[in-house]
């Protein structure tokens, strides 16, 4: 099983790194300018070299998206409860939730900036937009898969609906909880660098727009692979969580192999 578990590892790495060689030898030896195809290596060096002035964007960039990933975790749970107790309500916002996914992101931006000014907020808003969607529906379904047998028991023996979803519900929804968790979570930095794109004076998306105007390609890609570790580092964080939060599944997990 562990011999198993380092070759799937290993595949990935090697194809990746396969990738790194032949960028910096297509950056090296061809007649590519550097503001077209910077190496990985200069991207690297750019990042190190540039640290201090991307560092408190960094810092920016992160606030903006802790907070709305909280505040939709907040919003989703209250919607997503409301919405299974309540068949009229998930009749009624359903609908509009999917018909909302249908409008782009990077037009809404633009208005939240008009509405909202070029604080945090309405960075913080198009967090909680991307990120609400795919919590809320991973929820929803989470909750509605529940084993119909053990509520009629809870029921049976005068268990009351907050009891019932103590007790049953939320348990049994949480694998879905925390698939809808790291969807939203390897969005969250997206969304909150559209924000800092369309209007901002700060933040790591403000950084790489100062960085395309000047021809800095090495910065502009130092950035994106800032907000790539960012966004992996904000799904371990959620897959740590999710372990301890539910034990039980290692268990499963060991039991099926």
């Amino acid at each position: 099983m562990l011999k198993r578990n380092l070759t799937d590892k290993i595949y990935p790495i090697v194809f990746f790194l396969a990738v790194l060689a032949l960028w910096e030898v297509l950056g090296r030896f061809t007649a590519l300018p550097s503001y077209i195809l910077p190496t990985p290596s200069s991207i690297v060096l750019s990042l190190i070299t540039d640290f201090r002035y991307i560092s408190p964007n960094i810092l920016i960039t992160l606030y903006e998206t802790v907070i709305g990933f909280v505040i939709a975790i907040v919003l989703s749970v209250g919607i997503a409860v409301l919405m299974d107790s309540v068949r009229p309500v998930k009749k009624t916002l359903y609908p509009v939730m999917i018909i909302s996914q249908t409008i782009p992101i990077i037009i809404l931006a633009p208005l939240f900036v008009i509405w909202f000014g070029y604080g945090y907020l309405p960075k913080i808003l198009i967090v909680v937009l991307i990120c609400f969607f795919p919590i809320t529906i991973s929820l929803l379904t989470g909750l509605g898969t529940v084993d119909k047998e053990l509520v009629d028991l809870l029921r049976s023996m005068g268990a009351n609906k907050k009891q019932i979803y103590f007790s049953v519900k939320f348990p049994s929804a949480l694998p879905d909880f925390f698939s809808g968790l790291k969807i939203a979570a390897t969005y969250s930095i997206m969304g909150a660098t559209i924000g800092e794109w369309v209007g901002g004076r700060n933040g790591l998306g403000v950084y790489m727009i100062r960085a395309k105007q000047s021809f800095a390609t090495d910065k502009v890609f130092a950035a994106i692979l800032v907000i790539t570790i960012l966004s992996i580092l904000m799904l371990r964080l959620i897959s740590l969580i999710e372990k301890k939060a539910m034990p039980y599944s290692r268990i499963q997990e060991k039991s099926y192999e």
